[in-house]
């Protein structure tokens, strides 16, 4: 059986698509990307980077969201398509 490995969402690069596996956040901070519609399975977008990385600019759910640095750390991806 072939297992896929998974990175954290810091590591996506600007334009690649990935679903996320997994998020080790704080329950609140959890909630806070629940309500938002990042949950597991969620098939996320890097938009873009800020000029020094942080914070990132991701979509999901046809919505676009900024994530702090340690936020993106803290969620686990598995990537998808090219």
């Amino acid at each position: 059986m072939e297992t896929s490995k998974t990175t954290s969402l810091d590591h996506l690069g600007v334009g690649r698509s990935a679903r996320i596996v997994q998020m080790d956040l704080r329950p609140m901070e959890a909630q806070r990307l629940m309500e938002m519609g990042l949950t597991v399975g969620t098939r996320v977008t890097l938009v873009r980077r800020a000029p020094l990385r942080y914070p990132i600019i991701i979509q999901a759910r046809g919505s676009h969201l900024t994530l702090r640095k340690a936020v993106a750390r803290s969620i686990r991806i598995q990537l998808t398509g090219p």
